[in-house]
């Protein structure tokens, strides 16, 4: 039996490094705000995906008005968010029942084609987690800082640039396996949900992902987004 299709879309951080007067995922991108851009990338590729919003709790009522003033005429369930990404993917997912198929997204990421978000629904009927991921094109070295903020050689050899990717969001799990990998501890090692899941066991596949899928911090990155839109 094919499985539900549910997003939960993490918007509950409070984005200051995009130095603006409100919450990076309320701030306009070509006219609509950029949380509806990526409500609307799931619901193209979907038309049938349960949303779950998670924002800060006193930003809740700024939402709902963003929802009218912009019409988002899609049904969803709004979560206040917790003390780390960790706890409001956590409180999220009390929100989604077990046999279903989750992705969690950034959602200040509002470039993601629906393409993908299809081709990730339809390749987790074959795995049980799948995480896009971009090869690094940098050349890597391995530094650290120092006590005055700068920079220096930690002595150790440079990273192989072919082995290493940057993961980027949609991550798609099978729901009741990510509700029990977030039952572990907190970890300050859990920077995604990728992360969570591999430190429970469960096995990771990966897709190639997007150059334009990127996630706005900054105004560089904003701006950035308004060219590619």
């Amino acid at each position: 039996m094919e499985r539900n299709k549910y997003v939960i879309f993490t918007a509950a951080g409070s984005g200051t490094r995009m130095k603006a007067s409100e919450p990076k995922q309320f701030l306009l991108l070509g006219g609509l705000p950029v949380l509806h851009r990526s409500i609307f990338a799931f619901v193209d590729a979907c038309p049938d995906v349960k949303v779950v919003t998670v924002l800060p709790k006193e930003h809740i009522a700024r939402w709902e008005e963003l929802c009218l003033r912009y019409p988002l005429n899609v049904p969803q369930r709004i979560v206040p968010g917790g003390i780390t990404r960790f706890h409001s993917v956590k409180n999220a997912l009390a929100k989604v029942p077990d046999g279903a198929v989750v992705a969690v997204h950034d959602g200040v990421r509002p470039l993601v084609s629906p393409a993908l978000v299809r081709e990730m629904f339809a390749r987790m009927e074959n795995c049980r987690a799948l995480i896009p991921v971009l090869p690094v094109t940098d050349t890597l070295k391995s530094v650290e800082r120092t006590s005055d903020g700068g920079l220096k050689a930690t002595g150790q050899p440079d990273p192989d640039r072919s082995r290493v990717f940057g993961a980027q969001t949609p991550q798609m799990f099978l729901s009741e396996e990510l509700r029990a990998a977030y039952e572990l501890p907190f970890d300050t090692a859990f920077t995604d949900d990728a992360s969570v899941a591999s430190k429970y066991g469960i096995p990771l596949s990966f897709i190639e992902g997007e150059r334009k899928n990127i996630k706005l911090t900054t105004p560089e990155d904003l701006e950035i987004a308004k060219l590619f839109i």
